[in-house]
């Protein structure tokens, strides 16, 4: 038995008229008429009544005609659910990010992701910057959200920068800076830094050093084992130093600290996705093609 044969029965259980249920088949009659007798020799009961009047269903064929309907609603069904998840339009997608993703760059992406591909699953997980990498290393996540360096370079990932964020000071309010609004990266040579924690990947803290080190300076570090922005903010609020931070940590609003433009050869942080090439899945590429 084939679908087409239950197909085939199920127009002709609906016409009661072999030459109405050809016209909708789109088939002369009597091939129709042959493929229904076959469909009857391999069950071995007789599914129609045949007469000049047209035809009826036994109460074998009444029962089939259920049946069919049902089993080509499942295929139906099954055939929508694969293409779908083929195209993209159905899955889940595991994404890790670290929380300054959060400030600015992710909830735009969620809001289009979300509306355009309501049938997808996200899971997402807040991680830090190593964390993120290890996971795609891993295969635990499918893609990555993290600050990265210029010039990184990972053989077993690929990335696209998603942000350019440019560098900018925050200083507790009755610090001496804290009177202007732009500040010379060289005016900060002799302050005490609030430092991100060095990680294995170049992220958001060689981007600072580097900063830093391109306008003859080595930040005096007085603490550096914090990653957390809110922390960062935080700290600098308490009088422990200054810190160079992405511009988007302006919306950590405080009243203790004022957010200064700085100037000078500074590189800005790179919001960049990362993923691994060997594991993309029609779900991946559709998120690669919003965020792109």
């Amino acid at each position: 038995m084939e679908l087409r044969h239950l197909r085939y029965f199920v127009v002709v259980a609906e016409e009661l008229n072999l030459t109405r249920a050809a016209e909708r088949l789109r088939m002369a009659q009597p091939p129709l008429s042959v493929q229904l007798r076959k469909l009857e020799k391999e069950l071995g009961v007789r599914l129609l009544d045949r007469s000049s009047r047209g035809v009826r269903l036994t109460d074998a064929g009444a029962l089939l005609y259920d049946e069919a309907r049902r089993i080509l609603g499942s295929v139906d069904q099954a055939s929508q659910l694969v293409r779908s998840v083929g195209t993209g339009a159905v899955g889940k997608l595991a994404l890790g990010f670290v929380p300054s993703a959060a400030l600015e760059v992710l909830p735009p992406i969620l809001r289009e992701f979300k509306a355009s591909h309501p049938e997808i699953t996200l899971h997402l997980n807040e991680m830090r910057p190593d964390e993120v990498l290890d996971a795609l290393h891993e295969q635990r996540i499918d893609i990555g959200l993290c600050y990265l360096a210029r010039g990184f370079a990972d053989p077993a990932l690929s990335t696209r920068c998603l942000a350019e964020d440019p560098l900018a000071l925050v200083v507790p309010r009755a610090h001496h800076l804290a009177r202007k609004s732009t500040v010379d990266m060289k005016e900060l040579a002799e302050e005490h830094f609030v430092l991100p924690t060095r990680h294995r990947m170049p992220g958001l803290r060689a981007i600072i050093t580097e900063s830093c080190s391109a306008n003859g300076f080595t930040p005096r570090v007085v603490q550096r084992e914090v990653w957390l922005m809110q922390t960062i903010v935080g700290l600098v609020a308490g009088g422990i130093g200054v810190a160079v931070v992405p511009a988007s940590a302006q919306r950590l609003r405080s009243e203790d600290v004022r957010f200064l433009r700085l100037t000078g050869t500074t590189t800005p942080a790179l919001m960049s996705a990362a993923w691994r090439p060997d594991r993309i899945s029609p779900v991946l590429e559709a998120f690669l093609r919003l965020v792109a």
